[in-house]
């Protein structure tokens, strides 16, 4: 038996954030990151509507990029204070998957994070409130998926927490957000929906219903994402539901290895981060690769080239000329071919591979590991993180 869950609500367009003031409820906690949404007006518009709605409204602000584990238990017991029916959360991936969890806390405080760090292990929610997610960057697609990554700082570990229980009530996409991106972010949250759409349509877990979201998905941040990088809002506006599909895709297919590696380097180096969506834009390519020795998961890389009309005869060809095409728009999106060249060289070589069999062994326990179309050893899984990192060929 299979299953499929999407918010009961989505909301679509510009100017649709003003549905805010349909919902019903006496109070709301709207949760947000830095000062982006309340220096562009959103941050008043979300709360000036949900004022329209009848309700009291409290501002749970200032969540981290990348939020950590003392982050999320600060806005839980904020919430446990205030007591809001609903929960709104307004931003780039950080904010929504914040207050994911955020949420579970509230609603069970006496739960651990150890508990919810296990796949579909979250308690029933909603016994105390409902959840309304707006989304102001296109591409992690929180707002309709099942999955929050929070990060352990003194682990050095990020952590992707999944649950059906989490996908959001309501989303609103309303591209208005979007317009504000900063260049390089619509560059790593374009390749990270990119790379949501490809895994979810080889993972073991795909199914009538994800392939169409998958496939158009592809073909849209395939036709819109460098005209978005460079300016085009019209393409800004189509990428931000590109991003969309690809997370119900995602959402129900589940993952691979491109996150599984993603995670776990994310936060691994004293050098600093790797933003998420840049290591997976790194990493497909090799992936592609190294997953393409899988006949089935090859033939489908050959559908994926196919329905965006790249040319080859075999379906060798068409994997390399996909992965070709990931790379070309990796180019042309100013993204580095591997690790060592990331943002000037800041992950040391000697510390990658000092840490190279921890991260490795990391990154197989994921929980993303388990949907990719090969199960990599340990070896193999060293053997693709240094590829990544050099920018070596996959001959395994």
């Amino acid at each position: 038996m299979g299953r499929f869950t999407l918010p009961r609500d989505l909301y679509h367009g510009k100017g649709s954030i003003a549905e805010l003031a349909n919902l019903t409820g006496k109070k709301a906690i709207v949760v947000v990151g830095g000062g982006s949404m309340k220096r562009f007006g959103f941050l008043d518009a979300v709360v000036e509507n949900l004022k329209k709605a009848g309700m009291e409204v409290q501002l749970f602000e200032g969540v981290e990029p990348d939020p950590s584990v003392e982050t999320v238990m600060k806005g839980a017991k904020a919430m446990q204070d205030f007591q809001p029916d609903w929960i709104v959360a307004m931003g780039g991936g950080s904010p929504i998957d914040a207050a994911k969890a955020m949420w579970a806390f509230y609603e069970y405080p006496d739960i651990t994070f150890e508990d919810l760090i296990v796949p579909f292990n979250f308690p029933t929610l909603r016994t105390k409130a409902h959840f309304c997610a707006i989304p102001s960057t296109s591409g992690t697609a929180t707002e309709v998926t099942a999955f929050a990554v929070i990060t352990d700082y003194a682990k050095g570990i990020k952590y992707p927490m999944a649950d059906f229980n989490i996908t959001p009530d309501v989303a609103i996409v309303d591209p208005d957000l979007a317009e504000k991106m900063p260049q390089k972010l619509t560059a790593h949250t374009g390749m990270d929906a990119m790379t949501h759409a490809i895994e979810a349509y080889v993972s073991t877990l795909n199914c009538d219903y994800t392939d169409p979201l998958a496939l158009h998905a592809i073909k849209m941040v395939d036709e819109f994402l460098i005209a978005s990088y460079n300016g085009d809002m019209d393409a800004r506006d189509r990428m931000h539901n590109a991003q969309c599909l690809a997370g119900m895709a995602f959402s129900n297919a589940l993952l691979g290895i491109v996150h599984s590696m993603a995670h776990k380097t994310g936060a691994a180096y004293s050098g600093g981060h790797i933003v998420h969506g840049c290591a997976n834009a790194m990493y497909l390519p090799k992936v592609i690769k190294y997953n393409a020795k899988d006949e089935t998961a090859a033939k489908r890389y050959a559908d994926i080239a196919r329905f965006i009309h790249l040319k080859g005869e075999t379906t060798d060809e068409l994997v390399d000329a996909l992965i070709a095409r990931i790379l070309e728009m990796n180019k042309a999106l100013n993204i580095p071919t591997c690790i060592k060249d990331y943002e000037g060289g800041i992950i040391d070589e000697k510390e990658f591979n000092d840490k190279l069999s921890d991260v490795a062994a990391l990154a197989i326990s994921d929980a993303c590991t388990g949907s990719n179309p090969r199960q990599p050893s340990q070896e193999e899984m060293e053997k693709l993180l240094t590829a990544v990192y050099y920018d070596k060929e996959i001959d395994f």
